[in-house]
């Protein structure tokens, strides 16, 4: 069972921009999907396939990073889902305000499977402005 103090723990660490503790709470084959039709989409079968596919793609356009702030929590047992919000600036100027919702599946404190919805359009103008 998850508990809320260790999920908001866990993800202070985004809010904090402080992406690598984050993630040594991700399982190395963790099962990610992000949802939508922009150039991220896609279902990642191992951590550094998600990292290198996203973050580390958002680092080269948000020099500030996302900026991924908790808005709401809800658990049940295993799971959590997780809103966030971005107050990012992408190297243009860009506003990258972003809202997501990740539902997250723990075992113990370990994150091993995420289905993450994102606003699809405002990712492919990110990227289309700023690559």
């Amino acid at each position: 069972m998850t508990d809320e103090a260790t999920v908001r723990a866990i993800f202070a660490n985004l809010e904090h921009g402080e992406g690598d503790a984050f993630f040594q709470h991700v399982a190395d084959g963790v099962d990610w999907t992000v949802m939508g039709t922009h150039p991220l989409a896609g279902r990642y079968h191992s951590k550094q396939a998600f990292r290198a596919a996203t973050f580390a793609r958002l680092n080269k356009l948000l020099p500030g990073g996302t900026q991924l702030h908790v808005t709401h929590l809800l658990i049940s047992g295993d799971t959590a889902i997780v809103e966030l919000e971005s107050k990012a600036v992408a190297k243009n100027g860009m506003r990258f305000d972003n809202h997501y919702c990740w539902i997250v599946r723990f075992a113990g404190d370990t994150i091993v499977e995420v289905r993450a919805y994102l606003d699809s359009a405002k990712v492919a103008e990110l990227i289309r402005e700023n690559e």
